[in-house]
């Protein structure tokens, strides 16, 4: 556990994770690809960058998605973000629509998600690597033991937050939360696929006026 690249906050909250076989046959997984020369995004150092821009004592948001960005450049490892100067795919165009017609958010110029990160926005990809142009290539690599047991233990652990689950695949994570403590709110997906059924869901204000309503500080969505 000591070489894994994560805030000290989510190793204590993890610990028992990190013990698992399936957690050493990730590793052992990925180490060989790597020996092999295929390419895996993100990068080594980003593959854990959602837990150490948001400390565990942070969150209060989690938005939940499925595969990191599959092209290089792109993935970051925060859900839905691109680094800044990265053209911005279509889901997050999406998903900028709808801040700007719920709350009136200005469009950005960039896809850096980073300062919702920081005020405890939690970018939760459901697996954390992908095989380069390969989407869905580390599906059943083990990523959905651990982030399911990290949904799980914020669940357990915490109380009142808002976890946004876009889509089919992040709507059965449901089952890994309990609703009786924490808000969850479920709309389509944001990507073009879904034709649209993602717009009005007003997750944003939603989100914000729970946070409020808990005596918690709301999230500047504007990036």
């Amino acid at each position: 556990m000591t070489n894994i690249q994560m805030e000290d906050s989510w190793k204590i909250n993890l610990k028992d994770e990190f013990e698992k076989e399936y957690f050493s046959k990730l590793v052992s997984f990925l180490k060989t690809e790597k020996e092999k020369g295929v390419i895996i995004y993100p990068p080594g150092k980003n593959i854990f960058h959602a837990f150490n821009t948001t400390n565990w004592d942070k969150v209060k948001v989690i938005i939940l998605g499925q595969d990191p960005y599959h092209k290089k450049g792109q993935a970051m490892g925060l859900s839905f973000s691109v680094p800044p100067g990265v053209l911005l795919p279509p889901s997050l165009k999406n998903i900028f629509r709808e801040l700007k017609s719920d709350l009136n958010i200005t469009l950005p110029n960039h896809g850096d998600l980073s300062h919702w990160a920081q005020q405890g926005v939690f970018l939760l990809n459901a697996m954390l690597t992908v095989e380069e142009k390969k989407p869905g290539s580390h599906k059943k690599i083990g990523w959905q033991n651990f982030t399911d047991a990290v949904i799980k233990t914020l669940s357990d652990k915490k109380e009142n937050l808002v976890f946004l689950l876009w889509g089919n695949f992040a709507k059965n994570k449901a089952k890994l939360i309990d609703e009786s403590k924490h808000l969850i709110l479920q709309a389509a997906h944001p990507s073009p696929l879904a034709g649209g059924a993602f717009f009005g869901c007003k997750h944003f204000s939603k989100t914000n006026e729970y946070l409020i309503n808990h005596k918690q500080t709301p999230i500047d969505w504007q990036t």
